[in-house]
């Protein structure tokens, strides 16, 4: 069944060199798997919460992916794997048939996790072979593999992030991975970096094929910025804490409603993993158990959480007047700076302090270790269309509810981010690495 593909998808192909798309999809291919490969067969089946899905659904899912929108279109021999897959890894593509509800897929005990693996061998091998025939001006062909190789990319961030919510919920609190990256470091006072009001471009030029970019990524438009001013860094732990201290979550004139609603209705007294010791905050991560590091940028923080603290940052003399940036106002400032930090590929896996600060017309850490929040509700930039068929669910049908997050963390491939990226949430998540970067009317 051809699911409704469209010929122009949600994204666009930097590179039509077919061998150059091939290493991509390797190395890609090699990466998830990679991080699958310190896990039992436990670890990769189980989940956490609905939000979250367990790794093996991951490994599978992201095959799935290639199988449905690529094999089953461009292979003349295609034969599905398993055709109890297309109902079991779908995620939330109506236009390709049934899915398995998401807050059950920690209970397919079956297909095991050494089937899911034959599994993505299989599709990893017929789209080399696809690979190796398909023409590089096939425009379709490109621009979907390039899609599902940043798709894939996306889950590796998931794999980590779910995984991590998982082992947090171990009572043994066991490490993913057992080597501690963090180093003491002095901390810096906090500085303003100003940038001039006026028209600015914002967004992607898709239609120019310069790159890749998912559809929500533009069109390329205008913006009118009022002047403002940027933190130099996010806000770290320590700045969080002290925001606890002041009881800032039992005030509820720091909160929106629903903020204030979610505070009281699941007791929340402190970001996500944190917990208190006898000798003060320790928080979960990756490696195990650890007392915060109060330079490193906070992360597990919903919208509420990262508004809260700004309203209350807003009213201390180092940040008078501080609030969320637009994502508009983010993009403008990051547009020139170098896509260069703490990113999957330094396997840290944890926010780091920082070490070497930026000029000062320039913020430090705006990619890489947290994502984070804006003030700006995630909607359609002007002139956006949403692709006909399947891929067109890709982005566009969540534009609602959500709120939207820049800059990457210390979970996303460096390759698969860049100044136009919007990530997005709804208000109450923070399983993610999200922090923030607090911003102010110059």
């Amino acid at each position: 069944m051809n699911p409704g593909i469209p010929a122009a998808t949600s994204a666009t192909n930097p590179d039509t060199n077919r061998c150059t798309l091939a290493t991509r999809f390797a190395q890609v291919r090699a990466t998830t798997e990679s991080l699958a490969a310190p896990l039992s067969s436990e670890d990769a089946s189980l989940q956490s919460m609905a939000d979250a899905s367990p790794t093996k659904w991951h490994l599978a899912h992201t095959s799935w992916f290639f199988e449905t929108f690529i094999l089953e279109r461009f292979d003349d021999a295609f034969k599905p794997f398993d055709p109890s897959f297309r109902v079991l890894f779908n995620s939330y593509y109506n236009a390709v048939g049934d899915k398995h509800p998401r807050p059950e897929r920690g209970l397919i005990s079956r297909p095991n996790l050494a089937e899911v693996l034959s599994y993505r061998h299989h599709v990893t091998a017929r789209i080399d072979e696809l690979l190796a025939k398909m023409g590089a001006d096939n425009s379709e062909f490109v621009a979907l593999m390039w899609l599902g190789c940043n798709h894939e990319e996306q889950h590796q961030e998931l794999i980590l992030t779910d995984l991590k919510h998982l082992l947090s919920k171990n009572p043994l609190k066991p490490a993913y991975q057992d080597r501690w990256p963090l180093t003491p470091i002095q901390g810096r006072k906090p500085r303003w970096v100003g940038y001039a009001g006026g028209l600015v471009p914002i967004g992607r030029d898709i239609a120019a094929g310069t790159g890749f970019a998912f559809d929500n990524e533009g069109p390329r438009h205008q913006v009118f910025l009022e002047s403002f001013e940027l933190a130099s860094y996010p806000v770290t732990h320590g700045d969080f804490a002290a925001f606890i201290a002041d009881n800032g979550y039992a005030r509820p004139e720091l909160w929106l409603s629903m903020g204030w609603d979610w505070v009281q209705a699941n007791h929340v007294i402190a970001p996500l993993y944190w917990e208190k010791r006898d000798n003060g905050w320790h928080t979960f991560t990756l490696h195990g158990m650890a007392p915060i590091d109060i330079h490193t940028p906070i992360c597990h923080i919903n919208y509420f959480e990262a508004d809260a603290f700004a309203r209350w940052a807003s009213t201390q003399a180092q940040w008078k007047g501080a609030r969320l940036p637009r994502e508009s106002e983010w993009e403008h400032a990051a547009d020139s700076a170098e896509i260069e930090g703490n990113f999957l590929e330094s396997q840290a896996l944890h926010p780091l302090a920082l070490r070497d600060e930026k000029t000062s017309s320039t913020p430090s850490q705006l990619f890489g270790d947290v994502w984070e929040w804006t003030q700006s509700a995630y909607l359609p930039y002007p002139r956006f269309h949403a692709a006909e068929g399947a891929v067109g669910e890709y982005n566009g049908k969540f534009m609602c509810n959500q709120f939207v997050l820049r800059g990457g963390s210390c979970a996303t491939p460096q390759q698969h981010i860049r100044a136009t990226y919007r990530n997005f949430f709804p208000p109450d998540a923070r399983w993610q690495f999200s922090g923030l970067r607090l911003a102010r009317d110059a």
